[in-house]
């Protein structure tokens, strides 16, 4: 990128930060009403009841998204192709969102239309193909789907599916290739920017590889070669050799204990995979602050940028979500606790 777009990048994505939500706004707004939160969001459509819950909820999730990918368009206009293809394969999980829906959808065979209703509105750069949705079965909508951009994905899919069968493997291959492709993308660039987003991309990987690595040992009971082979190494800490020692220890404690200074800290004294997520979220969520403030790689912190600015429509969906179901204020608190840990006195959190 020239100066001049850089320097008209970093202006717009400072611009944008200013909307981002602290602690104390996410608090407020947790506590408001559902007419009080319907006004705030602009979201009238939530206050209709002659409309079912799931019905509003898919709504007010759609024009969440809608707003993240309209943001998206903005930053991504002064890119030069290869910046703005990274960012556009990190807005790929929207799309690989639906193909897991109607792999999910054909496993199970649910009903077309209610399978349509829960399918993500993607721009064209973005979407899947349009006759995806009526193939017959599993194995015909992945060999459609190897004739496009998502084919490297298709294709590994489709062999866990004709080994095993099992939908949490097949969804575990689209994500190992999604996060694979994204690093590859950021190791092509110069180390201006390579540097800054090796640093934001491998914070979310360390905690993704770790997390994958855990519930694939202990929960799904995989031996240590099959958890290893199911991994994405991470260019920060999480890398192959690392990854090797920790497939081969024996609990969840074990792991924990063995990782690296910044990992370790960040998820010192848990106990359950549930409290180990809750800390890596808030571990994250400061990396993303760091590349964002911190970075001179306009490419970097547009990134960081619109992966904290997803957070924060995931915590206003979280709330609205909650305000639908009549969920108590207090449940709302613990459901926020995923994004914003933080926010809540330690003891909390452990219970």
């Amino acid at each position: 990128m020239s100066g001049s777009d850089q320097a008209y990048l970093n202006t717009r994505v400072t611009l944008l930060s200013l909307q981002l939500m602290s602690p104390e706004t996410i608090t407020a707004l947790a506590r408001l009403p559902l007419a009080a939160l319907a006004e705030r969001l602009g979201m009238e459509a939530l206050l209709d009841d002659a409309s079912r819950v799931t019905v509003r909820r898919r709504v007010l999730e759609q024009a969440l998204l809608q707003t993240l990918l309209n943001e998206m368009s903005l930053l991504a206009r002064p890119m030069i192709p290869m910046h703005r293809d990274l960012v556009r394969a990190w807005a790929r999980k929207f799309a690989l969102s639906n193909l897991k829906t109607l792999i999910r959808g054909k496993l199970y065979a649910l009903d077309p239309q209610e399978l349509h209703a829960h399918l993500f509105e993607l721009p064209e750069a973005l979407r899947l193909p349009e006759e995806l949705p009526r193939a017959e079965n599993v194995p015909e909508l992945l060999r459609q789907l190897e004739s496009g951009p998502y084919h490297v994905i298709a294709r590994q899919a489709r062999e866990v599916y004709e080994q095993h069968r099992e939908p949490f493997l097949i969804e575990a291959a689209i994500d190992q290739r999604y996060y694979a492709e994204i690093q590859r993308r950021i190791m092509g660039l110069d180390t201006h920017h390579q540097d800054a987003l090796r640093r934001l991309i491998g914070s979310e990987l360390d905690c993704v590889a770790l997390l994958w690595l855990v519930r694939y040992r202990f929960s799904y009971r995989l031996s240590p070669s099959e958890t290893y082979y199911r991994l994405v190494p991470s260019p920060r800490y999480l890398g192959r050799e690392r990854l090797l020692e920790l497939v081969n220890l024996d609990s969840l404690e074990q792991v924990l204990a063995a990782l690296p200074a910044p990992l370790a800290t960040a998820v010192q004294g848990c106990t359950s995979l549930a409290e180990t997520q809750q800390r890596l979220a808030t571990y994250t969520l400061e990396e993303r602050r760091w590349v964002l403030h911190q970075s001179q790689s306009a490419i970097a912190r547009a990134l960081a940028y619109l992966m904290l600015r997803e957070s924060n429509l995931f915590v206003l969906f979280a709330i609205a979500q909650g305000r639908l179901l009549n969920c108590s204020d207090t449940l709302i608190e613990q459901a926020l606790e995923l994004v914003e840990p933080q926010a809540a006195p330690l003891e909390r959190r452990a219970a």
